[in-house]
């Protein structure tokens, strides 16, 4: 069954357009996995303007479920990878002024660079996802980086679905078949939402994981935390 991870990043971003703690990141934290969720993600960036290098501490000490910290690896977000020990880190290939990510590694250009990465992540025994884009040479290079999963970049899927959505999902659905023979997890995420998730998961093969906040977080404005929670994990197990 594909798991679902919540990225908290937007709640954050409420947090820091007042000061203060409300909402509490830690306990909307908690609350996603009591609701259901079976993954907390966090994309700490140099400016910590949604998630803070702190928040992402106080998190390890009370996430239940998979925690996955997301980032472009530079020193900082080595260095905390090797002190929290998450479950999972997804490499990103954004730089640090981006406001939100908008494709994947070029796994040929980067593959050393990558490769070097991934080798000092896993010493840590932490499992590794580089983030892609839906082209069978950027799966095929991945897997020479030693990473363990990638994670499926869904924007153009998102836009596709909207006109065709046998014709969107397709690039995705045959990724997927490659990189699992190939021995790779596979991940998705960005800009997956309630109308479009469900599709998506019976259409691609293999899907281990899926990582939504914006949307998610926007239809809770609606719908409330728990009920979107709910929601979206009953996107996920629809035959």
């Amino acid at each position: 069954m594909t798991r679902l991870s919540v990225n908290i990043n937007k709640i954050a971003t409420l947090r820091n357009a007042r000061g203060g703690n409300n909402p509490d990141l830690i306990q909307v934290a908690k609350d996603c996995e009591r609701f259901g969720a079976q993954g907390i993600t966090v994309h700490p960036r140099p400016d910590e303007r949604h998630i803070r290098y702190a928040d992402v501490l106080a998190l390890a000490e009370v996430v239940r479920t998979e925690f996955n910290i997301e980032g472009y690896p530079d020193a900082r977000y080595m260095a905390l990878i090797k002190q929290v020990r998450p479950a999972q880190a997804t490499l990103v290939p954004d730089p640090p002024d981006a406001i939100t990510s908008n494709t994947g590694w070029d796994t040929i250009a980067h593959q050393q660079q990558l490769a070097d990465i991934i080798a000092e992540l896993k010493s840590y025994g932490v499992r590794t996802s580089i983030f892609v884009n839906a082209e069978e040479e950027m799966i095929e290079a991945a897997v020479r980086t030693g990473t363990d999963r990638v994670e499926l970049y869904t924007e153009p899927y998102a836009q596709g679905f909207l006109h065709n959505p046998a014709e969107a999902v397709a690039p995705y659905a045959s990724c997927a078949a490659l990189g699992h023979s190939l021995g790779l997890g596979i991940n998705a995420g960005h800009d997956l939402d309630l109308h479009n998730l469900a599709y998506f998961q019976r259409n691609v093969p293999h899907l281990d994981e899926v990582s939504i906040g914006h949307a998610l977080i926007c239809d809770a404005l609606y719908l409330g935390l728990e009920n979107t929670v709910r929601l979206y994990r009953r996107q996920l197990e629809q035959e």
